[in-house]
């Protein structure tokens, strides 16, 4: 038996690469439940196509370089729950999502995952 390879098809092998890709950039826009609906998909089939896009989103995207940074936390549940919010401030996107809670050992799995080189090129730090 001989497998083919097909670069042209999406991790779900019913769909390309190309319609997974619109079907992210609709998710977007929109909730996954009105993209499912106007494709008439699954609401499972469209979390799993904008999943990849999302993925090969953050790989083009490529390691973080940041100078400035600003630093948020977000409640994730009722009951004091929260996770750290890192953002890069000059190209406007968040750059990791993290931590247990928001202490300072959180906050050094941060800089962990920066590095101790670029932790360097920071000059500015912004909490809100």
């Amino acid at each position: 038996m001989k497998q083919e390879r097909l670069d042209w098809l999406a991790d779900n092998p019913f769909y390309t690469k190309r319609f997974a890709f619109h079907i992210g950039r609709r998710c977007r826009h929109s909730t996954i439940r009105d993209v499912a609906r106007e494709h008439l998909l699954d609401w499972k089939t469209v979390k799993a196509l904008e999943m990849q896009y999302m993925r090969e989103q953050i790989k083009r995207a490529g390691q973080p370089r940041p100078k400035v940074i600003g630093v948020d936390e977000i409640s994730i549940r009722k009951g004091q729950t929260y996770r750290i919010v890192v953002s890069d401030l000059d190209r406007r996107r968040a750059i990791w999502f993290g931590g247990k809670d928001r202490s300072e050992e959180s906050m050094d799995a941060f800089f962990a995952f920066l590095g101790e080189r670029r932790c360097k090129r920071l000059r500015l730090a912004v909490m809100g």
